[in-house]
């Protein structure tokens, strides 16, 4: 059967539902499965993916937010469809000649990439794929988000949360609360009061598993339409969002230390400050955090025990580990934006404009943001696990981008000594095979 259309393979699974166009459509439909056909997703639309049976994006790829969102929700996913054509006046998508119209059925098959007109059975292959090696010896958690990617991470055999990116609970309907919050410091109380809600159900749902807990990292553009930057992804993003706005991260960390506080038994906790590239932000946020928790040992007679680290997203903080071991106990690799700023690719537009001319000429031989980059990135990757290691010798080190659910991509990072590898909740049971635990 030939597909309506073919993207990127970007969150496994398969589904069959109407077309709807819009998230607030897909939050709205009261009939069967609807499918979300959709040019990009923002944190906007993060209600409509959770309400969707599948997704279908004309743009991104495999580490764009549709796919990190949906794979995280266990949602399948077909990114980068860059053949199709959304026109939402006259409610038709459009691919290779065939129009399909909001409410015509489409099947979705996110481990294929294939999406097909109509209800289609596609068949599922349950085989786990063969993967190099075994006994690897490193550890595998989950990047989870909420309560239920927590309890769907420790299901599936995960050792902990490795990733708890904070942004994600700031989506939908709490957008309006962030917004107000950077633009009138007095409106932090209100961010205090739900993020320790937030954390508080979320150690809760951990129980005895460590987690590790990111401050806030996103694009001001996707928080703040309004205020454009002529390059996001590298403009005003996690610590440099807090160094101009000090109070969001006083904020997090004190409703995180409070949570920690309000639950029995709570688990190990490491926070993380994301893209960092200048050691001194990192001594900075560090700083901040420590006052935060020391307030709350002041206010409740309780000192939160935890660790203080920062997240290897930028070259050069690859470059400079040893001087950011000197603040950090650990270190995690974001090896979505390392992979990006290595390579000089925007992760959004190259997955789906150059690396499939790439891959059929044979100038590359795997997407380089699913499976790590031995030559370059990884190269990075020993570079600051050696110096990192000079400075600390039992240092943590952890690899949390998408590659963390690929299997030679974990070997990968078992022959540098990592730790331990953190994944979509729906990808522990692959990596877990991997790894051999």
């Amino acid at each position: 059967m030939t597909p309506f259309v073919t993207g990127l393979p970007s969150s496994p699974g398969t589904a069959s539902g109407e077309i709807v166009l819009t998230s607030d459509q897909a939050v709205a439909a009261r009939g069967g499965p609807v499918i979300l056909v959709i040019g990009h997703t923002t944190p906007a639309d993060v209600p409509g993916i959770l309400a969707s049976a599948a997704v279908l994006t004309s743009g991104g790829g495999f580490s764009s937010h549709a796919a990190i969102i949906a794979r995280g929700a266990g949602v399948p996913a077909v990114c980068g469809a860059t053949d199709l054509r959304i026109d939402l006046t006259a409610g038709t998508v459009t691919a290779n000649g065939r129009v399909l119209r909001a409410g015509d059925q489409i099947s979705v098959d996110g481990g294929s990439g294939d999406v097909f007109a109509g209800v289609v059975e596609i068949g599922s292959d349950d085989e786990l794929p063969a993967h190099p090696g075994g006994g690897l010896g490193i550890g595998v958690r989950a990047n989870a988000d909420t309560p239920r990617d927590v309890r769907a991470a420790i299901g599936n055999g995960a050792d902990g949360i490795g990733l708890c990116r904070t942004e994600h609970q700031f989506l939908g309907d709490r957008l309006p609360l962030l917004r107000k919050a950077l633009a009138d410091a007095a409106a932090f109380d209100e961010v205090v009061r739900v993020q320790r809600a937030d954390f508080r159900d979320l150690f809760r749902a951990a129980g005895s598993v460590p987690v590790t807990v990111r401050l806030l990292d996103a694009p001001t553009h996707e928080f703040l339409p309004e205020a454009a930057e002529a390059n996001p992804m590298l403009g005003v993003r996690g610590v440099r969002q807090a160094v101009l706005h000090d109070r969001l991260y006083r904020a997090q960390a004190r409703a995180l230390f409070l949570a920690w506080t309000d639950v029995t038994d709570a688990p190990a906790l490491d926070v993380m400050v994301p893209m960092v590239s200048l050691p001194e932000e990192l001594v900075w946020a560090a700083a901040l955090v420590r006052r935060a928790a020391d307030d709350v040992a002041g206010e409740t007679g309780v000192a939160v025990p935890y660790r203080i680290g920062s997240m290897i997203e930028t070259p050069r903080a690859a470059l400079l580990a040893d001087r950011l071991a000197v603040t950090a106990r650990f270190l995690s690799f974001g090896t979505n934006d390392l992979t990006q700023l290595t390579y000089g690719f925007s992760r959004d537009d190259v997955e789906r404009q150059v690396l499939p001319d790439y891959r059929r000429l044979g100038l590359v031989h795997a997407n380089p943001f699913e499976r790590l980059d031995p030559g370059g990135v990884g190269a990075l990757m020993e570079i600051a696990a050696g110096k990192a290691r000079s400075v600390r010798p039992d240092i943590t080190l952890s690899l949390c981008g998408e590659q963390g659910g690929d299997p030679e991509s974990i070997a990968l990072c078992a022959r540098l000594g990592l730790d331990y590898v953190s994944c979509s909740p729906a990808r522990i049971p692959m990596a877990r095979l991997a790894a051999k635990r």
